[in-house]
């Protein structure tokens, strides 16, 4: 487990933070959020006005107690977003900067194991001007990893690639974490990117955690407006609770004119006010023929308002019958346009399951 407590005003940092060991966290926020210093902070590369950081019960820093371990002194390796490789010396050079406390035959030995660990292996003799970008990114992951971490620190490693060599590199790179079997924190605003590489999230917005959780909960389940944004869910309503309701054991919402049906809704006052989510693919699109919707949930008319084609999706932008002013986003295949005939100002039928509807906290 690792415990970061940090306060500090420029950058604003105001942070408890408790992360799991041997997994890969990624911390989510947009540029300015203060990802960059809080991992800079970890490093020992900023030091905050207070701060308390354990890594498995051993303090890196505790400002209370006068405790300040130097970054030399802190078992981590760190990949900055420009990588930082010394321009004079070959990629196993490089690697090797950071073995200087090892005798040299056993460094070179450590050295060139990390390059191998990092699909580099091979172009040692080449300095950083003569390596592609995902070259360059591949030694500064050696160098990283090469004094055997216990905790590994990346700041935007993808920044400065293309998007095919970032792909390629994920799947390397996730490979490298099952076997370096150590903790991982990883500073991203892409949340693809993260979804790819962490098995837990952190949203981080103004020096702040937002939520915490696992990947799949987090991009699923957000817990308030706040993280709804950042996690850039569409569809987020203003509304108010009217009761529960007693046959179903669900509790009800009122939009507009419309009562909506929801599961697993936390207790509610009712006439309070309340926002809620649901993500554009759990609105469905009911057929034509209005045939097996008995379990569909909630069943509303809209109109369609507009089409956004992309290559896999067609985002489709709702006005629901009777509901409140917001408009609503779907996602459908293209094929299923055609086939359905929705079109800009038809009228369609369309379903929201009380399972999907995510009541978030103001």
């Amino acid at each position: 487990m690792i415990e970061v407590s940090l306060n500090h005003d420029a950058p604003p940092l105001d942070l408890d933070l408790k992360i799991k060991s041997n997994q890969t966290t990624a911390l989510v926020g947009p540029s300015g959020s203060g990802k960059t210093s809080i991992l800079r902070a970890i490093a020992g590369l900023l030091k905050t006005q207070r701060s308390c950081i354990k890594v498995d019960k051993t303090i890196w820093s505790d400002s209370d107690q006068g405790v300040w371990r130097a970054t030399a002194n802190r078992t981590l390796g760190y990949v900055c977003q420009n990588y930082a490789l010394f321009p004079h010396l070959t990629a196993l050079q490089n690697v090797e900067s950071a073995l200087l406390h090892l005798p040299e035959s056993e460094r070179r030995k450590q050295a060139m194991e990390s390059l191998e660990k990092a699909c580099i292996a091979g172009l040692e003799d080449r300095l950083p001007a003569n390596l592609s970008g995902g070259q360059r990114q591949r030694v500064a992951m050696a160098r990283a990893i090469a004094r055997r971490p216990s905790v590994l620190l990346l700041d935007e490693p993808f920044s400065a690639l293309d998007r095919s060599t970032a792909k390629r590199l994920y799947i390397e790179l996730n490979q490298l974490f099952l076997e370096l079997h150590t903790t991982v924190i990883l500073v991203t605003h892409d949340l693809d990117e993260a979804a790819q590489l962490a098995e837990h999230l952190c949203l981080i917005h103004h020096g702040r955690q937002v939520q915490y959780g696992t990947t799949n909960e987090m991009l699923r389940r957000p817990t308030s407006v706040e993280a709804a944004q950042l996690l850039d869910f569409k569809n987020i309503i203003r509304t108010s609770c009217t009761a529960s309701n007693r046959e179903t054991s669900n509790s009800q919402i009122q939009w507009g004119d419309l009562l909506l049906e929801v599961e697993n809704a936390p207790t509610l006052s009712p006439n309070s006010p309340l926002f809620w989510t649901v993500r554009p693919s759990d609105v469905t699109l009911v057929r034509a023929d209005g045939k097996n919707t008995s379990e569909l949930g909630n069943l509303l008319h809209a109109i369609v308002d507009e089409l956004v084609l992309l290559r896999e999706w067609a985002v489709v932008t709702l006005k629901v019958v009777n509901g409140g002013p917001e408009r609503l986003q779907m996602q459908l295949r293209p094929s299923a346009l055609s086939r359905h005939q929705v079109r800009i100002g038809a009228k369609i039928q369309i379903a929201i399951h009380p399972s999907v509807i995510i009541i978030l906290d103001e």
